[in-house]
């Protein structure tokens, strides 16, 4: 049965194929209702000057172009193949790979790509007052797919590495894909990119090591409240669960910004921009 082989992959790569789902499902959802960068992408000036840090998230897992979508959802199931592997990766970092380090090690990958962008873009607005940098808008999964890049190239420098319909040995892989869609795509997120290297390399030389089970629990919960309260404080979309609350207790909601501006924005595609690790400059 030609599904089975696929399904049987799946199933062998659960997380890989649970972050391939919710990414082609926001895709999905963000194109049907004609929402763009603007409204999930992470940019300095709405994430450290607004307070708006719920992007960090939304920007992780959004993606505007189908091609974006496609290049880093085949990488990342070509990456999914860690779930598969065990005690032959060697290393002290995590012991045997499979779903549990993978799992770890992306949330690691999220927060640390995360904070070094914004970290590096903080410097290049105000060390070097380069402050068009403040409004460059991205989204994508790109920074964690290159960071899991460099950890192959790193623990297994002879793996082979799928880049599109081009097999690349997996030590250049990282690099390769920098200069490959610095070519194909001339907008692509330099920063977001390097930072998904850096962080991969963090976490290839075991500087990670302490991350277990209960870290990674108690970082996914702090992103988690960060998340909920950035978004009730910066938008509406908590506001009727909020005003319900407020209202059974003899209450008002608070008022707050809301995430769209108008419904014209809201119905507004923004398709133009960076991709693969998606920029937008406004």
């Amino acid at each position: 049965h030609m599904g089975t082989p696929l399904l049987a992959a799946a199933l062998e790569r659960p997380a890989t194929s649970c972050v391939i789902t919710l990414c082609v499902l926001v895709w999905y959802y963000l194109n049907k209702h004609g929402l763009g960068y603007e409204h999930v992408g992470v940019s300095y000036k709405k994430c450290v000057v607004e307070r708006q840090l719920w992007r960090c998230v939304t920007a992780s897992v959004s993606h505007v172009s189908l091609i974006h979508l496609v290049f880093n959802m085949s990488s990342l199931w070509s990456l999914g193949v860690v779930e598969t592997m065990g005690s032959e990766a060697g290393g002290k970092t995590g012991g045997e790979w499979g779903s549990a380090f993978y799992v770890r090690y992306t949330v690691v990958m999220l927060v640390g790509t995360m904070a070094v962008v914004l970290g590096v873009t903080h410097v290049l607005v105000k060390r070097f007052n380069l402050e068009r940098f403040e409004n460059v808008t991205s989204v994508g999964y790109s920074c964690v797919v290159f960071a899991w890049m460099t950890v192959f190239a790193v623990k297994h420098p002879t793996h082979a590495f799928a880049l599109g319909p081009v097999n690349l040995p997996v030590n250049l892989a990282p690099f390769g894909s920098l200069v490959f869609t610095a070519l194909v795509v001339p907008k692509a997120s330099f920063i977001g990119h390097l930072s998904g290297i850096f962080v991969g390399y963090l976490v290839a030389w075991d500087l990670f090591v302490w991350v277990n089970d209960f870290v990674c629990c108690l970082l996914v919960l702090g992103v988690t409240l960060l998340f909920i309260r950035t978004l009730k404080d910066t938008t509406e979309v908590l506001e009727p669960s909020i005003r319900y609350i407020q209202e059974s207790r003899g209450g008002s909601a608070p008022r707050s910004f809301t995430i769209f501006p108008n419904e014209t924005a809201a119905k507004t595609f923004l398709g133009a921009g960076r991709r693969l690790g998606g920029e937008r400059e406004n």
